[in-house]
């Protein structure tokens, strides 16, 4: 059953196209986000109950759960978790679909709460991280990768003519640390930190693969429409290599704890 949903906008996105097109190729994903794991899974210490906020497909709940004695992922999206709970496996693993911000988490159950470019459209981020918080038993940690900017994929996505993206909003919000520490310590955080990391994003097997599948991506067809791949495809063949269309991405890797 899904708990009580206050980001509405972002729910229908992850329940409707958006949200299906990930749930239909998690490995595709994946290759674009998973050179950033290990950032982020050296938070996981062995016997930690586990917290995975907007875990989509689960990898990253999966992973967790190699080290950690559980992992639960929370997500907004129907589809997503309906092919988490298909790759879940064996071990400590549960899947939840309701909203970080509001979700009634019973309080201390958590000693980590991560997440992989799961956090960034909270229609509220300091009372989301507050209620994360109180999940989390004294002591307990918060590790998240964030964006603080579009690397490679920005030059590409040019290609395309569009309105250039607000610095600080969408996906952006919270890429600076400043923002950062100030969401956090107002949530109740303490010991905030946030280091720069980057890492390649595999798009595709070669260009012409990278653009069918980006032109296919949920921001891109909407803002887009049909024919975008074939105006993508000249500006990813620069970054073809013979490990596929390698673009860097840009995060920021924040920790903290809850006192």
């Amino acid at each position: 059953m899904r708990s009580y949903v206050v980001n509405t906008h972002q729910a229908e996105a992850w329940n409707g196209y958006e949200g299906a097109h990930w749930a239909a190729h998690p490995d595709r994903y994946n290759a674009v986000n998973d050179a950033f794991n290990p950032y982020l899974l050296d938070a996981v210490r062995p016997g930690d109950r586990v917290l995975d906020i907007g875990c989509g497909t689960g990898r990253t709940t999966r992973l967790a759960a190699r080290t950690a004695a559980s992992a639960t992922g929370i997500d907004l999206s129907g589809p997503m978790l309906a092919t988490a709970r298909e790759l879940a496996g064996e071990g400590e693993i549960a899947f939840v679909q309701g909203d970080a911000q509001v979700h009634p988490f019973p309080d201390s159950s958590f000693d980590l709460a991560l997440s992989r470019f799961g956090i960034m459209f909270f229609g509220d981020p300091a009372a989301a991280f507050a209620n994360i918080g109180r999940a989390l038993a004294p002591g307990g940690r918060l590790a998240f990768l964030s964006m603080r900017g579009y690397g490679d994929l920005a030059s590409v996505v040019s290609a395309l003519g569009l309105p250039a993206p607000e610095p600080g909003a969408g996906p952006l919000a919270l890429g600076d640390p400043e923002t950062v520490g100030r969401v956090l310590t107002e949530a109740g955080f303490a010991d905030v930190t946030a280091r720069p990391v980057d890492a390649p994003q595999n798009w595709g097997a070669d260009a012409a693969d990278a653009a069918a599948f980006l032109g296919a991506w949920g921001p891109i067809r909407h803002q887009a429409g049909d024919g975008a791949a074939e105006r993508l495809l000249p500006a990813l063949r620069a970054f073809e290599t013979p490990g596929g269309v390698l673009l860097k991405g840009e995060a920021l890797l924040v920790g903290a704890v809850r006192p």
